[in-house]
């Protein structure tokens, strides 16, 4: 079980969704170490990509390190997001997938992700620009529409399949859902049924069951997994290996996660600078410690603790407490869900 998006085969039908403020080159890079396919970067405002590539190519990054990579670009103006395209696809993206899902105020307000279902025309001529200027595979990702008396996703699909897009993911609420309330997988069905492209669903696929469900309901082709890897990089192969095999494996205990959580921490601050790079590292810091004993009190010493030798001290301690206690007491902090 795969999806071919034009001339870009994965095997299994598991992708790591665009996160922003989450899935960056250190997160990518520690979920590919762990067994992921495709990852999709950070959403980019294409306009200010653009103006900080031509002030200094140090902005540059190497996609192809990442191979398959997709670059997920924002935005309304045709050109510009054509423009953005090519500037990624010549730093290797094997994928550009364009951003119509994104709920966010101050994205919306600039006629950006989710604020373009309610302007098909514009978001149409989006799409042909970005298909017609690059060589690589176009997808999309949307919601399922603005409101309720609008889910236009299943019309907006056939308009990206017409353009030219090879795939499509549904996040399965509407704008104005925001993330509240229940991820509708039943209605990504009609977006299968309008379109013969790939579609992937997202929304709540947090674990085994869940996938279950989401395929199910949906009848989509795969499934897009996002918060459901937030502190757990490892579940996107999981899930690649339950799709494939039946197996669903345990989350690793806090001995196994420990050199994960002190390499990503490490890469962190190699990546942004010691200064901002524990600034982020702080909200995966809490993610990681989720469901340890001792949780709530070890996240409130790493929210305060600015040297990153006491925060390697207080995640050692504090994770390899937990292995002990688990071993004494044969009671281990995550199952296989």
């Amino acid at each position: 079980m795969g999806i071919q998006i034009g001339s870009i085969a994965l095997d299994a039908p598991v992708i790591l969704a665009p996160m922003s403020g989450v899935t960056d080159r250190p997160f990518r890079d520690v979920a590919k170490r762990l067994g992921a396919g495709l990852v999709v970067s950070e959403m980019i405002a294409s306009r200010e990509m653009l103006r900080a590539a031509k002030a200094s190519r140090r902005t540059s990054t190497d996609c192809a390190e990442e191979f398959p990579m997709a670059v997920q670009i924002a935005g309304h103006d045709p050109e510009v997001m054509a423009e953005a395209a090519k500037l990624n696809v010549d730093r290797g993206a094997a994928i550009i997938d364009i951003n119509f899902g994104c709920p966010v105020k101050k994205v919306v307000n600039k006629l950006a992700g989710s604020a373009l279902m309610r302007e098909e025309a514009l978001s149409g001529r989006i799409m042909e620009a970005v298909v017609d200027a690059v060589d690589v595979p176009v997808t999309v990702k949307m919601r399922t529409g603005w409101d309720d008396d609008s889910r236009n996703a299943p019309r907006f699909a056939k308009m990206a399949e017409e353009a030219g897009v090879r795939m499509v993911t549904v996040h399965g609420r509407t704008r104005c859902q925001l993330y509240t309330g229940r991820a509708d997988w039943a209605f990504i069905r009609a977006v299968k049924q309008a379109v013969s492209i790939p579609v992937v669903a997202n929304g709540d696929v947090t674990d085994y069951d869940a996938i279950d469900r989401c395929l199910a309901q949906s009848g989509a082709d795969g499934v897009m997994i996002g918060r459901g890897a937030q502190g757990r990089p490892w579940f996107i192969a999981q899930a690649i290996d339950y799709l494939a095999t039946g197996t669903r494996a345990a989350d690793p205990g806090p001995a196994g996660r420990l050199p994960i959580v002190l390499d990503h921490y490490d890469a962190l601050l190699s990546h942004y600078g010691v200064e901002k790079g524990r600034r982020i590292a702080r909200k995966h810091l809490g993610w990681y410690a989720k469901g340890l004993r001792g949780a709530a009190p070890f996240r409130e010493q790493v929210m305060r603790e600015d040297d990153p030798a006491a925060v390697r001290r207080l995640v050692t301690a504090q994770f390899e407490a937990t292995a002990e206690a688990e071993a004494t007491s044969d009671t281990p902090s995550r199952k296989a869900v």
